[in-house]
Formats: structure tokens, C-alpha cells, sequence
């Protein structure tokens, strides 16, 4: 067997892995960057763009934590980069074009898989009060309830302590119902 015919078999087992490494992550990779980025295009792109840094980062990839973590890690930051780009290019195109520098508040309108469909409503206007929030009791509540992932998980992801997390996920919520109010349960 000579040199050209072994690197090709290489490189068709890496990518069958590399595609069942897809298969079993891209939903929670959409689903994490949808819930951050609020738009299912968004999103997508955002999804696109975990896997390749995902593939190119693979060989550097050292197991300090697991697979699953890691490709967290990569999803929401990169889905956190591409939400402050975002914020930044409306800030700019649309608040000094009228005169203000703030956000128009613009309605959460995106089906997220984690949301049942008669609490969609309720959603919309928890997702859109979620953006108030600081950055890291955003994340925190999104990853504990539309990921479903216990206090240990999401301290591991977001590389801090699990008495860190439950205070953020404590301030999350009271802040949520100041922004909101009672009315809406916060899961």
C-alpha cells in the first residue's frame, strides 16, 4: 500500500467521524446559539461556524474536559461574538441614524426546540427579557433551563464553581421578574 493510498484513508475515517460528530452535537449546538442569538439564521451560521472550529481545533483538543463541554465552550462563545456583533452593527445602523444611542427592542420571534408551543408567548417575552440581563446570568439560565443542564454542567461550561452558578441563576430570576413581573413562571 503506498503513501497516497494510506493518508486518504485517513482522511476518509476523519471525516465520517467528523460527520457523526456533527450528527451528535448539531442540536445542541443550534439550540445553544438560538437561545443566545435570538434568530434562526443567526443561529445557523453561528452553528456552521462551531463546527469548523470545532474541526480545526480537534487535534488541539487536550480532554482537560469532555467533548461535549468543549463544543459547548466553542458554541457559546461563538454565538456570543456573533450577538455583540450584531448588537453593535444595529446600534450603529439604526440609533444614530434616528438620533439615540440604544437598541430597539425588537421582539423575540424564533421557534427554540426547548419551548413547548402553547408557551410560546411566554417565551417570546421571557427571551426578550432575558437580553437585559447581564451577560453571564443570561448564559447561565439558558444553559440550566432551555438546555437542561444541572448546576455542575453549566459550571464546568462556563469554567467557574457551582456556588457561582447558583448565585447567577438566583440573580437571573429575580431580575427576570423585576423585567417582567410575577405574571410569567420562569420555569
Amino acid at each position: 500500500m503506498n503513501k497516497a493510498t494510506t493518508d486518504t484513508r485517513i482522511n476518509e475515517s476523519e471525516e465520517r467521524h467528523f460527520a457523526t460528530l456533527v450528527a451528535n452535537y448539531q442540536n445542541m449546538v443550534y439550540n445553544t446559539s438560538l437561545g443566545i442569538l435570538q434568530n434562526e439564521q443567526d443561529a445557523e451560521e453561528a452553528t456552521q461556524d462551531v463546527f469548523i472550529k470545532v474541526h480545526k481545533g480537534f487535534a488541539k483538543f487536550g480532554e482537560q474536559s469532555s467533548l461535549r463541554t468543549w463544543i459547548y465552550k466553542i458554541a457559546i462563545n461563538t454565538a456570543l461574538d456573533a450577538y455583540r456583533k450584531n448588537r453593535r452593527t444595529k446600534q450603529k445602523g439604526f440609533g444614530f441614524l434616528f438620533g439615540n444611542n440604544t437598541l430597539a427592542e425588537e421582539p423575540a420571534n424564533f421557534h427554540h426546540p426547548g419551548v413547548v408551543l402553547d408557551q410560546k408567548e411566554n417565551a417570546a417575552i421571557l427571551f426578550k427579557a432575558l437580553n437585559k440581563l447581564p451577560e453571564k446570568q443570561k448564559l447561565a439560565f439558558l444553559l440550566q433551563k432551555t438546555e437542561g443542564l444541572n448546576v455542575q454542567e453549566v459550571a464546568e461550561i462556563m469554567e467557574t464553581t457551582a456556588m457561582a452558578i447558583t448565585s447567577l441563576l438566583a440573580r437571573a430570576k429575580e431580575n427576570l421578574r423585576t423585567i417582567i413581573g410575577d405574571t410569567y413562571k420562569l420555569y
